[in-house]
């Protein structure tokens, strides 16, 4: 076996590729906005964006009173009165405004159609 003694040959470094300026491909690049600084939008789209969560949110409110309810029905006949008195409590300051809130936008919403094809003919 032979050893090896003293270092090896360095090697040359390999000359990166350059291509000519006539032919290198253009790229644009997309404008990009400073960090920090979103786009500013709109206030009345801010508060749709706004009025959109909130009725997102009460749909489901009413719908788990709604499913509350039966199974505070169901539990009644079988003589457990707690959840029924707890939905009678909650009635009054949080379902009934609930849904007051859900039908009022469903009412808008369709005289707000009705007007906008009104408008268009």
């Amino acid at each position: 076996m032979a050893e090896r003694t003293g270092t090896p040959a360095p090697q040359p470094k390999p000359e990166p590729l350059a291509m000519p300026p006539s032919s290198e491909p253009k790229v644009s690049k997309p404008q990009q906005e400073p960090l920090g600084q979103p786009e500013a939008k709109p206030l009345a789209e801010r508060l749709k964006g706004w009025l959109d969560a909130l009725l997102v949110a009460d749909v489901f409110l009413v719908i788990g009173a709604a499913l509350w309810f039966g199974l505070a029905v169901l539990l009644h006949s079988r003589g457990v009165e707690a959840p029924l008195h707890l939905f009678e409590f909650l009635w009054q300051p949080l379902f009934l405004p609930a849904i007051s809130l859900l039908m009022a936008a469903a009412i808008f919403s369709g005289v707000l159609g009705w007007w906008r094809r009104r408008g268009q003919r």
